[in-house]
């Protein structure tokens, strides 16, 4: 792998312009196929194999044009203190509201509370449903500006007055963003490079990456059912690896400028060299994002594709549009130290960088060895105390994550400012707190002796279940083999209580279909939500052992070494327990939740453990390659278990370091606004990052190896010839071309 990149790095040199070239004609078609695209779809919650789903399907069938798809919108009326809505002025004010709701464009009906039963028994609370003749995506803006004229108009007469549902879909605040990630990505960049130039070029790159992958997922949009979601977050994974894999390769460039190389082959060097890290960090990202389409959850495969794209462009365009760009200024993104000694066409001079660049890796500023090389040291002669430190640590703030709940919360999760959040706690507090999420009941009459009284036999036995406040009249089908049923719980939506009545109600159905040969389902989008979270904690231990096996397959293939991939196996394990567990605290259990901007606590969604784990592989396999190949490399060159370390962390860890830095900051940056699903996969992401680039591969990683020595580089001689080669470290092409004027290697720092 390592000879091809090196080869298509020195034609992408040769040849920049026509590589610029195409990536701008590649982006323009992307943008021209965005622009002409239809709307993206809305989030859909379907999901094959769950009872909630084959409910939906079987009133479909029995029921057609019950599960029309016409927005709704509710409209909860609450009095001023002491008044009751049954007065008559509020009264007037309500039935003026849906009068002209019904006259409405697009309205199919709107439905009075004071005809349907909608009041609340204190009579200070009542609720109006308007149903549209289209699917909120088709409302128009006059449909929505009347509704909006009406609600106002009622509020004037002193009700308060909120709505909810499809129609009633505000957007979440907009924050700052990926452009507060870029800004912080620029300053840690220039930090680490010390050159504006340097700094730029993996930010020009990232955005053109970004712009491509973005466009392409919009043109896509609605032939694979991309929501917006999956392009926010394409955005955020593919913003956070580009700028690092195009960190990696200047940063390589520059340290073969460094040593005496020119510029074409130094391109080049640097593409075979740390661009073989990039395609083996992202094609281990990639993997694991398209594994998520094994689990069988259509939202979850949608998002892992869309950030899959995103990753493999972000790779192209380091491996390309990079070594292009370094054609045309290849001394630009070099330090001051080296283009001094370099003259002006790129060619060293006689003072050769190499002895320059050996005396700048040796020493920092200020005489000091680098802070990579001290804290190397140090971990290498504390290895046990260090180890146990962050073992202990890392294991404290994953138990949390023994209390994971998952669900997909609604309008409760919403911040309070909203008016869906608003009708959502006032229907709590006028009609109980489980009135936002009734159980929906379908019972098949099909094969009942006697079908009125099957169905009876169901209502009485939901009525009488411990936890349901009240169950609906029966509505039979025309055909009379079904009927609908709806059940109102005594618990919220998302509450413990509510998971388990939905399980005593499905436990209940045996002896009912042995007694009346009825058989029912439980649906709605409560239990729908209940039996998706089902489904992704059952897919949880069998995808992470999926996850752990792949790692340790590819570790294996690239240190050959049972050992070092085991070590980051159990790595990788801390930190995603440790993310997991942190989300927890902050999400479910509400510890510092409101310095997060988090309104409400509840469970985690269902699809973050599994997304979080797929995001988090492939980016603890990112600082895993480039920083355990360089300790391997300076292992290969004769160095001891200790000054291999040091060797490692002073090519690797201010790059590593200012990488988890930019990765932290763009999943951050997330978090300042957007829906909840994204805050959180921000958040749990750049938790990730920090323990696993920070505590595990800075702290773990080089304990174990001390304390393991030679033995972390062993494989049985069967398991070496049985394994595939990958030439990751580009050892091949070092010792190709070693000159005397270019030394494969820079001197090396003392260990001691």
């Amino acid at each position: 792998m390592a000879t091809f990149l090196h080869r298509a790095a020195r034609w992408a040199f040769r040849k920049r312009r026509t590589v610029v070239l195409v990536w701008l004609a590649v982006t323009a078609a992307a943008v021209v196929g965005a622009v002409n695209a239809p709307a993206a779809p809305e989030e859909s919650s379907s999901m094959p194999g769950i009872e909630s789903q084959q409910a939906f399907d079987l009133i479909n069938e029995r029921f057609p044009g019950a599960a029309a798809d016409g927005a709704q919108a509710r409209i909860v009326f609450v009095a001023k203190d002491g008044q009751q809505v049954t007065s008559a002025g509020n009264r007037a004010a309500i039935d003026q509201l849906v009068d002209a709701a019904t006259k409405g464009p697009q309205v199919a009906q709107a439905t009075s509370p004071f005809t349907t039963d909608a009041v609340s028994t204190d009579g200070t609370t009542a609720y109006a449903t308007v149903t549209y003749k289209v699917p909120a995506d088709d409302l128009t803006d006059a449909s929505k500006a009347a509704l909006d004229k009406g609600i106002e108009q009622a509020r004037r007469s002193g009700l308060t007055v909120e709505a909810g549902g499809s129609a009633v879909s505000s957007q979440p605040e907009q924050g700052l963003g990926e452009a507060l990630g870029v800004v912080v990505a620029a300053v840690v960049l220039v930090i680490t490079f010390g050159s504006m130039a340097a700094a730029g070029l993996p930010l020009l790159t990232a955005l053109l990456g970004i712009a491509v992958s973005l466009a392409g997922i919009t043109a896509l949009s609605s032939a694979f059912g991309f929501s917006s979601s999956v392009g926010q977050l394409a955005i955020m994974l593919g913003l956070a690896v580009g700028i690092d894999y195009s960190l990696f390769v200047v940063s390589r460039y520059r340290e073969e400028r460094a040593k005496g190389r020119p510029a074409p082959e130094a391109t080049a060097m640097a593409v075979g060299t740390a661009g073989s890290a990039v395609v083996f960090a992202g094609l281990t990202v990639i993997i694991a994002l398209l594994g998520l389409s094994v689990i069988g959850v259509p939202m979850l495969t949608k998002m892992g594709v869309g950030s899959a794209f995103a990753v493999l462009v972000g790779v192209l365009v380091a491996l390309t549009v990079v070594p292009a760009l370094l054609g045309f200024w290849p001394n630009a993104v070099l330090s001051r130290r080296t283009r001094k000694a370099t003259s002006h066409d790129g060619v060293p001079t006689t003072q050769t960088a190499s002895g320059n660049g050996a005396q700048e890796n040796k020493v920092g500023r200020g005489g000091k060895a680098p802070l990579g090389v001290r804290w190397a040291r140090f971990v290498t002669r504390r290895a046990v105390p260090v180890l146990l430190l962050s073992v202990v640590g890392l294991g404290a703030l994953a138990i949390p994550s023994l209390d994971l709940r998952l669900g997909m919360p609604g309008d409760e999760a919403k911040s309070t400012s909203t008016t869906e959040r608003r009708a959502y706690d006032a229907l709590a507090d006028g009609f109980g707190p489980g009135f936002n999420g009734p159980l929906t009941v379908v019972v098949d009459t099909k094969t009942a002796h006697d079908p009125k009284a099957a169905v009876q036999a169901v209502s009485d036995q939901i009525a009488h279940t411990k936890g349901v406040v009240s169950v609906s009249p029966p509505r039979f089908n025309q055909a009379g083999n079904a009927a609908i049923l709806s059940a109102v719980p005594s618990t919220a939506p998302t509450s413990r209580q509510t998971q388990d009545l939905v399980r005593s109600i499905r436990d209940e159905r045996p002896a009912i279909a042995s007694a009346t040969g009825a058989d029912f389902k439980v649906t709605g989008t409560t239990a729908l939500n209940i039996d998706i979270a089902q489904k992704m904690q059952d897919a949880l231990a069998p995808y992470l052992a999926v996850i752990v096996s792949l790692a340790m397959l590819l570790l294996m293939i690239v240190f050959r070494s049972i050992l070092v991939p085991l070590k980051a196996a159990l790595g990788f394990l801390l930190s995603v327990g440790a993310a997991l567990g942190v989300i927890v605290l902050v999400f479910q259990q509400g510890h510092g939740a409101a310095a997060f901007g988090i309104d409400e606590t509840g469970p985690i969604i269902s699809i973050m453990p599994l997304f979080l784990v797929g995001i988090i592989f492939g980016l603890a396999m990112d600082y895993q390659v480039f920083l355990v190949t360089r300790i391997r490399e300076a292992h290969l060159h004769g160095e001891g278990t200790g000054q291999s370390i040091v060797t490692g962390f002073r090519h690797s860890a201010r790059v590593v370091g200012a990488a988890a830095v930019i990765m932290m900051s763009v999943f951050g940056a997330f978090m300042t606004g957007g829906e909840n699903l994204v805050k959180m996969v921000g958040f749990g992401l750049a938790g990730a990052v920090f323990f696993d680039a920070f505590i595990v591969r800075m702290a773990f990683v080089p304990a174990v190896l001390a304390l393991l020595g030679k033995r972390a580089w062993q494989l049985p001689r069967w398991l070496d010839e049985l394994l595939p080669r990958v030439d990751v470290e580009g050892e091949t092409l070092v010792q190709q071309t070693a000159t005397p004027d270019a030394p494969s290697e820079p001197v090396a720092v003392p260990y001691r």
